[in-house]
């Protein structure tokens, strides 16, 4: 397997982690499912810099969002797959 993109630690993760820089908006990408090891190709639709996230799937405003098999919070807009994932549409639940 070629380096990925972006990693998705579990299956139930609806985003995965950039780890690489300077993803550009129309980029093909290639993430590697690493509790399935499998791989899984998405269009990046924004800019994404490294370590933020991707929706691996279309997410609406009140999802939550899996990370590492974990809720990690709810998206505030809506997030279509490809689209950049980080605080300007996520927040925190405790809050």
């Amino acid at each position: 397997m070629a380096t990925p993109h972006f990693l998705v630690h579990d299956h139930v993760d609806n985003v995965g982690v950039i780890v690489v820089e300077d993803v550009e908006a129309g980029q093909d990408l290639t993430g590697w499912v690493m509790d399935k090891d499998e791989t899984i190709t998405i269009k990046a639709l924004d800019p994404i810099p490294l370590g933020h996230k991707i929706a691996v799937v279309d997410l609406k405003s009140g999802d939550t969002v899996m990370k590492y098999g974990h809720d990690v919070g709810k998206l505030v807009t809506d997030a279509g797959k490809g689209h950049h994932v980080h605080t300007h549409n996520a927040k925190t639940k405790r809050w």
